[in-house]
């Protein structure tokens, strides 16, 4: 199969609007990288749960709309989705409040249909996930997870993963870096925010992380740095990859998301890694120039 799963979790989203009011509209971190894929012309499927509600049927309609694929989202009668609240400073950077402890997405990995679900991942071209995906589905879960995933990947798929940590979806630092390092065991490429390795190895060296990555066995490593190059190790090389500057940003939500969705497309596309980071940069840039993690379809870049 030529097809792409991301996995995790989409949330409602509240983000201001003029007046002090609040917008409303559906975002997670890998599903905002599913739509950008199905934007670029990549065929996605989105893997999760929601609940039975009006909410979730919005979503289903939103995501198949915009052409990701919907066939094995689980449904979980008398269940709501998570929702999530941004604020958003003078600078453009947000801090999020999150309600999403009984989300039904946290159950993708426990529940009669997950069978159903690890089935189908050896087909797939291309697996990706977050460390938000790896945060929702506790330590059995992610188990069950990494056996699907090893099962994948000995059929030869290939496995993308966001380091994306949010230290408020962990029990501790521990975990998450126990749970990373596992899931690392498991991954072709890494998309790693360099903010993350602070906060998870307190190591502000980009290029150290990136060889980390590769010592664990990481072979695709990118180092995303915001507005500064991003660093890539790969078969092909080390090389670093100007950002593109703005003179505002209104937004930074989705920024990550965006730059994995373009990077991944055009590494799909047979891009070299350098060529993929540029068309990440490009829109990424684009993405923070606007309110919320989806744009406008008219606002995506060439």
């Amino acid at each position: 199969m030529s097809r792409v799963a991301s996995i995790g979790e989409c949330m409602i989203e509240l983000s201001p609007r003029a007046g002090g009011l609040l917008g409303l509209a559906f975002g997670g971190d890998t599903l905002n990288t599913a739509v950008y894929l199905a934007r670029l012309g990549v065929a996605v499927d989105y893997l999760t749960a929601l609940g039975d509600d009006a909410y979730s049927d919005r979503m289903l309609a939103q995501w198949q709309d915009e052409g990701v694929g919907t066939d094995l989202v689980q449904r979980l009668p008398g269940r709501l989705p998570g929702l999530y609240v941004i604020e958003i400073d003078p600078l453009g950077e947000r801090r999020f409040h999150y309600w999403r402890d009984r989300a039904p997405a946290r159950e993708l990995f426990a529940m009669a249909a997950t069978p159903q679900v690890v089935a189908a991942m050896p087909a797939y071209r291309l697996v990706y996930l977050s460390g938000v995906s790896l945060s929702l589905y506790g330590e059995a879960g992610r188990d069950r997870l990494f056996a699907a995933l090893d099962a994948a990947r000995a059929s030869g798929v290939r496995v993308a993963f966001d380091s994306n940590y949010r230290p408020r979806n962990w029990p501790g630092l521990a975990a998450a870096q126990q749970a990373m390092a596992a899931m690392l065991r498991r991954t072709d490429i890494a998309l790693w925010s360099h903010e993350d390795e602070r906060l998870l190895q307190g190591d502000d060296d980009g290029a150290r992380c990136a060889r980390r990555l590769r010592d664990a066995g990481v072979g695709e490593v990118v180092i995303k740095r915001a507005a500064d190059p991003c660093l890539i190790l790969s078969p092909d090389g080390a090389a670093e990859v100007p950002a593109i500057r703005l003179d505002r940003v209104v937004d930074s939500t989705a920024a990550g998301d965006s730059f994995n969705a373009a990077y991944l497309a055009a590494r799909l596309a047979g891009a070299p890694p350098a060529e993929a980071a540029a068309a990440g940069h490009r829109l990424a840039a684009a993405v923070i120039g606007h309110v919320g993690a989806i744009i406008p379809r008219q606002a995506m870049p060439a």
